[in-house]
């Protein structure tokens, strides 16, 4: 909720997951890139969608919490398949992205809120609660010189359209400066996932924004790596 904000940090298998149980974190996430990356893949849809799936269901059955799996852009599934593939998996929620992973460029938003559309329908219709959080990638996919405040505006027109087609919350990946932030939290007119990126504002600072989930991608699993490569690093051969 808005002032306290739903933290997610994100894992990739099911030893992470329960460590994020323990930890004391009420809902787990996925990450796509760790996933992938856990199942010898690259991120952005390299991995088979049978064994992304699969990979989310037995983090799901190794914890007692709600799980929201990143499911990227879907895997190239229908609406109901995708719907159905979610629920066996046992996921509470599911990050869909406005990439196109095909050609690397973003699908107009008034054709991703149509899909988006479906897929609420779909998740209705087959009784399942399932919380959307539609990804918002202007600032992921914009050159690294264009000021973020001036992408807000693009930036919006896709959150609102989304949480018009019924997403639950958007999520404006890779949005990390203050200003840009507060202007997109207080025009999109819902809920707003940000990224604990490096360069953003502190939790609470996004808390004071009034952002209402916060999740960390894949950089926990980066770290993680990162970490363990200096173990190795260290060991004498």
């Amino acid at each position: 909720m808005p002032g306290r904000p739903l933290l997610l940090p994100n894992a990739w298998d099911a030893a992470s997951a329960r460590a994020v149980v323990e930890a004391g974190f009420p809902v787990v996430a996925t990450t796509s890139g760790g996933v992938a990356n856990a199942l010898g893949y690259e991120d952005h849809q390299g991995a088979p969608a049978e064994e992304m799936l699969t990979a989310a269901a037995r983090i799901a059955r190794a914890v007692d919490v709600p799980v929201t799996v990143d499911a990227e852009a879907g895997y190239g599934l229908g609406p109901a398949e995708l719907v159905a593939e979610l629920e066996r998996a046992g996921a509470a929620g599911c990050n869909l992205e406005d990439t196109d992973h095909d050609t690397d460029a973003l699908r107009e938003p008034e054709e991703q809120a149509a899909w988006l559309r479906r897929v609420r329908e779909a998740a209705d219709a087959a009784g399942h609660g399932l919380v959307i959080n539609a990804r918002v990638d202007v600032f992921l996919a914009a050159d690294a010189d264009v000021p973020q405040p001036e992408l807000v505006p693009d930036a919006l027109a896709r959150a609102r359209v989304y949480l018009d087609a019924g997403a639950d919350c958007v999520y404006p990946i890779a949005l990390w400066d203050g200003d840009a932030l507060r202007a997109f939290v207080d025009g999109a007119g819902g809920p707003v996932n940000a990224l604990a990126f490096p360069k953003a504002p502190p939790v609470a600072e996004l808390a004071a924004l009034g952002v209402a989930r916060v999740s960390w991608g894949g950089l926990l699993h980066r770290a993680a790596m990162e970490h363990f490569a200096g173990i190795l690093d260290s060991i004498p051969r």
